[in-house]
């Protein structure tokens, strides 16, 4: 049994007033807790994603982490019923008015016991043809659908895709459920996780397909947007919320999951603003580490003015030039993949001289 290894906390009296607190001693996070008459000390680090458990808050006898919910017993460092999760507690005790910890007496942690989320896997891309998926970002009321311009077009490269041997997906993500991103990244660069922390604590999220397309299945994305006010959709907007989650890997551990693959976009709307759209389109998703062919967009728009929509429309459907250069930019992307398919896996990391956060934030490389 290892020899006691007794440090002073401070008055009782004083650590009496907060119910649960953040302390260090000697380097090591605890969790301090008061409640029903006695103390409690855990170790301050949640098993999760290494969240202040000693920032959380205290209910029914267990700490619940600031950052993702994972709750232990305060005393015994026990996850809850059903859970074989435990984070390392100390016994403690009260002398001469003040409060000590033991940190000798620190039991083991046991690792957490919920499995990995599938898209937690490592990228690897699988043998066979190359894949493209569309994802469509209008958003309109799913019981009457409407005809939009962006996604006729989508449809349109889907199909020039397939003629070219591709194998294609459409997603719509105006049919699927998923919430808006809640900001952990709010709470600390390193809450918001990879898979996303709203993906992995609920099962019905289902922005898990689009996550699963990006980073394991496609070698090309081509997303597709009406203008809204000189900007891209608002559910395009919501998506890349969700997706900060797979640029802060390459900020906190420096792991690149967009590994040779190909972004392009198609743009339209009844007001002008296309290449800003773009732009920001091209910058948000070339930081997630994807590559562009030449003349990566195709944009359509009959100007400022132009609120007759329905004549848009019918300007949409009938422009065969129009179309043709959707399947063109489809044809750009996968020639532009075939080449880097055939280099290899890809970087699995990157240089962090000029990106943000490169001053020693992620010090330790993540798996690849």
């Amino acid at each position: 049994m290892a020899k006691p290894d007794w440090h002073r906390l401070g008055p009782v009296e004083t650590l009496k007033q907060q119910s649960l607190q953040a302390i260090t001693v000697e380097g090591k996070p605890v969790a301090l807790s008061w409640a029903d008459g006695r103390f409690g000390a855990i170790a301050g680090r949640c098993l999760h994603a290494g969240g202040p458990l000693g920032l959380g808050t205290l209910k029914n006898g267990y700490v619940a982490c600031p950052w993702h919910g994972w709750t232990y017993q305060r005393e015994t460092g026990e996850g809850e019923p059903g859970s074989t999760d435990a984070v390392p507690r100390y016994l403690l005790k009260e002398e001469g008015g003040d409060l000590y910890i033991d940190l000798a007496s620190a039991t083991h942690p046991r690792p957490a016991s919920h499995l990995l989320h599938p898209l937690a896997r490592r990228p690897e891309r699988a043998d066979g043809p190359l894949r493209l998926v569309g994802i469509s970002t209008t958003v309109m009321d799913r019981q009457a659908p409407r005809y939009s311009t962006s996604e006729d077009l989508l449809g349109v490269a889907l199909e020039a895709a397939s003629s070219e041997g591709a194998e294609t997906r459409l997603i719509r993500l105006n049919d699927l459920k998923f919430r808006a991103c809640e900001g952990y990244y709010s709470k600390s660069a390193q809450a918001c996780t990879w898979p996303c922390s709203i993906t992995q604590m609920d099962d019905k999220d289902e922005l898990a397909a689009v996550y699963e397309a990006l980073v394991h299945w496609a070698d090309v994305v081509l997303i597709a947007t009406p203008i809204r006010w000189g900007n891209a959709s608002s559910l395009y907007f919501k998506l890349i919320e969700r997706m900060n989650c797979i640029q802060n890997q390459i900020t906190t551990r420096n792991r690149v999951l967009i590994r040779n693959k190909v972004a392009g976009f198609i743009i339209t709307g009844g007001q002008d603003n296309v290449q800003s759209v773009a732009g920001e389109m091209m910058m948000f998703f070339g930081e997630l580490g994807f590559t562009f062919a030449q003349f990566p967009f195709v944009g359509h728009s009959r100007g400022w003015s132009a609120e007759d929509m329905e004549n848009n429309m019918a300007a949409v459907k009938a422009d065969e030039e129009l179309r043709q250069g959707t399947r063109a930019l489809a044809r750009r992307c996968l020639e532009r993949a075939r080449d880097l398919v055939a280099t290899g896996a890809g970087p699995a990391r990157t240089e962090r001289g000029g990106r943000k956060a490169n001053a020693g934030f992620g010090k330790s490389p993540g798996p690849d």
